[in-house]
């Protein structure tokens, strides 16, 4: 089992062999493998993999890619993370704030939440202040969760804070952030109810943020 884990991780780092990756996978859901692990692997291989293109390693085509690989595997694991409706922790809407086109993240993050009993409304990339805050207003998710991968794009989520605030919504919703610029001093500093580092630590704080 292990062997097939190490293989998933390696293939997301070396950003290689989708197809291989693929039956990786099913081998490893065939031998009982927790869709939980083989998340993991794809975590850590992705990480390593966003390493070398921060290090000049990579490029963008080895990112884009990077990304595709994890859409897949994602979709591979969805029959195996699906929940009765009703049995959910609470519904979290997930987005990529405005002036940010990236979703690899986002949608690691997505999976990792849905296998932990969440349900995800993706919202999708360069979601602007009033789209959260319109969700917040009209749909009343229990929890509205921002991504980010460029440092510029940080004051968008602060934009949403201070839409919530300003329309007397900000009680109704817990607030989680993430992303590769983001810091909990900055989480705290906007007045998030949680922070992420990686897709897991998400996991995490949510969990925390239910009982604030």
């Amino acid at each position: 089992m292990m062997g097939l884990l190490e293989d998933i991780e390696r293939m997301f780092a070396e950003v290689s062999g989708v197809d291989q990756m693929k039956s990786c996978v099913q081998a490893a859901l065939a031998e009982g493998t927790s869709p939980l692990q083989i998340v993991e692997s794809m975590r850590k291989g992705l990480s390593t993999a966003g390493r070398k293109y921060e290090q000049g390693e990579y490029f963008l085509s080895e990112l884009v890619m990077s990304g595709i690989m994890a859409q897949e595997l994602s979709a591979m694991l969805k029959p195996y993370l699906r929940r009765d409706e009703g049995r959910f922790l609470a519904r979290i809407a997930i987005g990529t704030v405005k002036g940010d086109l990236h979703d690899i993240g986002k949608n690691l993050v997505s999976t990792m939440l849905s296998s932990a009993g969440f349900e995800i409304q993706d919202l999708g990339v360069d979601v602007p202040p009033e789209k959260f805050v319109e969700i917040v207003q009209k749909e009343k998710p229990g929890m509205i969760a921002m991504s980010c991968l460029l440092t510029v794009a940080m004051d968008a989520m602060k934009n949403v804070m201070d839409r919530l605030a300003e329309l007397g919504v900000r009680s109704r919703v817990r607030v989680l952030v993430g992303g590769r610029p983001i810091a909990p001093d900055f989480a705290a500093q906007i007045g998030a109810d949680g922070y992420g580092a990686d897709a897991m630590e998400a996991v995490t704080a949510a969990k925390r943020a239910l009982t604030k």
